[in-house]
């Protein structure tokens, strides 16, 4: 089918980003100042780095910079830095980058003409490149009594964290040289007058001779801020702060670093068009175990934005996520890829364009603990983003699973034996990672309580307190476990109506039958002033169920990991018995067998699919009859898997094995010498040579 017009859509959605912590540089046992790694950068790194976005550039930004390695990960790096401060990413010209670097032309060509630097270093210069032009100027430097001075006013900054109007005030000390940036606290009025002689601390009476020089400038004299009360006629800390803290960080105020951090953490992980395109997310994840016991990570992620490619009146890409599981010694114990195509109409893209899109899904975990990480990937627009977090998962514990707050809560009984994210037996949740809510909401807040004992089921209870931020206690209550009838699952509706906006926490206790606290949670939420708040559209897909072969396979895999041997037995046993047909389920299941020594029983499962012209199982085929001494056998397999897979070093040194013990000196031979012209690195290898050429002496 043609494609008769093609585009990329944005959905621009709200979004908090996740802290992570920062990555070293690997193979560096001790780290490097910022100095040295300034002066390891080359010229142009350096000089984009210490010139052009000097001041433009987060201090996050800046360190992560200074750790990459090489030149391409600075290219991907200074890609994303532009693409981050692209206000419309839909056009191809960047407009942030654009008028960057007109200010920065600007700055030189006009600024420094009095000092040995070049512009952007004077400190108009570096004012101008991070505010841009003023809305007004004012210039005071033919008055006697009065240094030269300029005042640039500026008006409408506040969604930079900057006061709505404000003046920065330059002056020449001594009237030569170059405008220095005036600083109420650090100069004062009367350093703006060449011919005062009072006190140097009497700013009322430096304010009074300024005002009758030149009113205008003993207005921002003391204070830069418009509007801001003066008491006693002293300089406004505010406009110190202003200067010193508040225009420098305006460039990176809407700038989250965390896209740098992301960046260097998944730069070799990820294909290379996706590298400097990370975008911001939201991220959820919590456990929960279904009634037959097996635990389940519910998780969900919600981009900043998502593309979309047009077709007419389609809408379309592909998700793509790529989960990994490791223990606290980073071994991995579980991997998994989902690929979700997403087709929309025009009319739904309609609906959904200022909601923020919530992928969720759910995966079974075996106890312990562990760090998660998930990759989320847009295929169309080669945008990602990512989660990292912790799980504990008890193995028989008494605990309280994370509670969670919901925006909406309904029954669902279609998807019985299935999972579907945060779908607990028959009440679907609908949790929002900001735990955000407006007065009238309905907030669910729910949980598990997992470790369980019939007579605490029967004598204990939950004890609920939510306070507000101020310390007062809103609402508090109990209720009995009997009380709850849906198995495992406990929540508690909170009618938010008359609640007044503000930051509230949410706690729960369990209590035994003698009100001693056994287990306990939280939750922190908000209340905002808004009327409504547009919630998220989920996409999300039900899954297969406890009994299936996927889940009984993906538990068998994890417990192989994690070096339980029966249990990964169990499970990938039943998994291969569920769906015989399944070669994924059968290979793993082999090789299971292969390290329990029971060849036999693997041959068994293995020969039919080799039969069948899967080659999969060839060289675990070869292996088994080679421990099982028949060595012509194993050679005929291994064989086979180098025709069909190509050069092997692992295989090649086994052929040469099985030649050995049939006594074929020759064939050995060959097979190790061929083994070693492509690693030569194999001290066994090398030895078994020289024995062997030696013998033939």
């Amino acid at each position: 089918m043609k494609i008769k017009s093609l585009g990329i859509v944005t959905l621009v959605l709200l979004s908090l980003s996740l802290v992570t912590v920062p990555a070293t540089v690997s193979g560096q046992s001790k780290p490097k100042t910022q100095k040295e790694l300034l002066r390891a950068l080359p010229d142009k790194y350096r000089k984009w780095l210490e010139e052009e976005v000097v001041y433009i550039i987060s201090q996050k930004e800046r360190e992560v910079f200074l750790r990459l390695e090489n030149d391409r990960q600075r290219d991907i790096f200074i890609e994303a830095f532009w693409k981050q401060r692209d206000p419309n990413p839909n056009t191809p010209e960047n407009e942030f980058k654009v008028e960057h670097y007109r200010r920065l032309e600007y700055a030189n060509k006009h600024f420094g003409k009095e000092s040995p630097g070049p512009g952007w270093r004077s400190d108009m210069g570096k004012i101008y490149i991070m505010l841009g032009e003023p809305q007004s100027t004012e210039k005071y430097e033919n008055l006697y009594d009065l240094y030269p001075t300029i005042i640039w006013f500026y008006q409408g900054m506040a969604e930079y964290g900057l006061p709505n109007a404000f003046s920065v005030v330059f002056y020449k000390p001594d009237g030569m040289g170059e405008y220095r940036l005036y600083s109420p606290i650090k100069d004062g009025p009367m350093k703006l007058m060449p011919h005062y002689s009072g006190d140097m601390t009497a700013y009322a009476e430096a304010f009074s001779k300024l005002t009758d020089i030149e009113p205008n400038v003993a207005k921002v004299s003391l204070s830069l801020i418009e509007g801001e009360p003066l008491t006693d006629l002293v300089p406004s800390i505010s406009s110190d702060v202003l200067i010193n803290q508040k225009i420098p960080a305006a460039p990176t105020y809407k700038v989250r670093s965390t896209y740098a951090e992301k960046l260097f953490r998944y730069q070799d992980i990820i294909e290379v068009e996706y590298t400097a395109n990370y975008i911001d997310s939201d991220a959820l994840v919590s456990v929960y175990q279904s009634p037959s016991g097996i635990y389940y990570v519910h998780y969900l992620i919600e981009p900043k934005k998502l593309s979309l490619e047009r077709n007419d009146n389609n809408y379309q890409t592909t998700i793509v996520i790529n989960g990994i599981v490791t223990d606290l010694e980073s071994k991995p114990v579980y991997q998994f890829d989902r690929r979700i195509p997403l087709n929309l109409r025009g009319e739904q893209v309609s609906s959904i364009r200022d909601r923020q899109m919530s992928f969720q899904d759910v995966f079974p975990l075996v106890p312990g603990k562990y760090r998660l990480s998930i990759l989320f990937k847009n295929f169309i627009s080669k945008e990602f983003t990512s989660l990292e977090t912790t799980l504990n998962i008890p193995e028989r514990q008494l605990q309280i699973s994370p509670v969670l707050l919901s925006t909406r809560l309904s029954r669902n009984s279609q998807y019985r034996g299935l999972n579907k994210a945060f779908l607990l037996d028959d009440l679907q949740f609908s949790p929002t990672p900001r735990n955000d809510f407006v007065p009238g909401d309905r907030m669910y807040a729910f949980f598990q309580v997992w470790g369980l004992t019939p007579q605490l089921r029967n004598s204990g209870s939950l004890v609920y307190e939510v306070v507000r931020e101020n310390g007062e206690v809103v609402k508090n209550f109990s209720k009995k476990l009997s009380e709850y009838t849906d198995g495992n699952v406990f929540y508690e509706e909170f009618v938010l109506e008359g609640w007044v906006p503000a930051n509230y926490t949410l706690k729960v206790n369990l209590q035994d039958g003698n009100s001693n606290v056994l287990a306990g949670g939280k939750a922190n939420f908000f209340i905002s002033h808004l009327p409504a708040l547009p919630r998220s559209w989920v996409m999300t897909q039900p899954v297969d169920g406890d009994n299936s072969a996927v889940v009984q396979h993906a538990l068998g895999l994890q417990y192989w990991n994690r070096k339980d041997l029966p249990q990964a037995r169990r499970y990938l046993e039943a998994a291969h018995k569920k769906d015989l047909a399944e070669p994924v389920y059968a290979l793993d299941f082999c090789r299971l067998l292969y390290f329990e020594e029971k060849y036999q029983e693997l041959l068994k499962i293995a020969l039919p699919f080799i039969n069948q012209g899967n080659k999969d199982f060839l060289e675990i085929a070869g292996q088994s009859h080679q421990a099982l001494r028949q060595y012509q056998q194993a050679i005929d397999y291994y064989k086979q898997y180098l025709s069909y897979f190509g050069t092997n070093i692992n295989v090649l040194n086994a052929i040469g094995e099985c030649y050995y013990q049939l006594g074929d000196m020759d064939e050995a031979l060959y097979a190790w010498e061929r083994s070693l012209q492509i690693e030569p690195n194999q001290a066994g290898i090398k030895d078994r040579v020289k024995a062997v050429k030696d013998k033939k002496k």
